[in-house]
């Protein structure tokens, strides 16, 4: 079994990002809008659990079975393991209709992200649905930080296993949600102070 433990799917809890990154993502949502969500990617499912408590209907999907067994400790009903290259939902949510699909810190380490937003594309209702993704913030001011520090090296760390292969500014995440059949309604930095953003969270709606 791979080692997850780099995305804390081996304990209870939220991750760093985590910490940040729900409070900035929960003002995009709208309960009497945001009705049946999927969080896909879910980890060890501490954000759908924050969802669940506080009263949104969320399921969440993940490939880590170790992930999704902690997940199960406090919501058995909500998750369910998905290998997000299969193109197919778990099952048991085959016949759910979600509205929503929220999808945080995982574009960043797809091969084949554009499949990953047609599958999204394809499952949620056509006439409301919407996206909200989070990924690592890329922005001038701080790649060019970055560089001048000379930490390039660390801040990607090519030997991580598992680690972020796409690096995602906002024009080309908005690019190809857009050349997708998506429509941006929503942008939000999180983490650290504005330019500098750990990351950024991008609502899309279906046209």
């Amino acid at each position: 079994m791979s080692d997850y433990k780099d995305y804390g799917y081996n304990y209870e809890g939220g991750t760093t990002c985590h910490t940040h990154l729900y409070p900035d993502l929960k003002t995009l949502l709208n309960s009497d809008k945001n009705t049946c969500i999927l969080d896909i990617g879910c980890g060890n499912g501490y954000l759908t659990q924050q969802l669940l408590k506080d009263n949104f209907d969320a399921y969440g999907t993940d490939a880590s079975e170790e992930g999704i067994m902690i997940a199960k400790r406090s919501f058995p009903n909500r998750f369910y393991i998905q290998d997000i290259n299969s193109n197919e939902l778990p099952k048991e949510l085959a016949d759910v209709r979600f509205n929503t699909i929220v999808s945080t810190e995982v574009i960043e380490h797809l091969y084949d992200p554009r499949n990953f937003i047609k599958f999204c594309y394809r499952i949620l209702q056509k006439e409301k649905g919407e996206i909200i993704l989070s990924t690592p913030y890329h922005g001038y001011f701080k790649n060019l930080l970055i560089a001048i520090t000379n930490k390039f090296d660390h801040h990607v760390e090519p030997s991580w296993l598992g680690g972020h292969i796409k690096f995602w500014s906002y024009k080309s995440l908005k690019k190809i949600l857009e050349e997708e059949g998506f429509n941006v309604t929503g942008f939000k930095g999180s983490g650290r102070v504005a330019g500098l953003w750990k990351s950024m969270i991008i609502k899309a709606k279906v046209c």
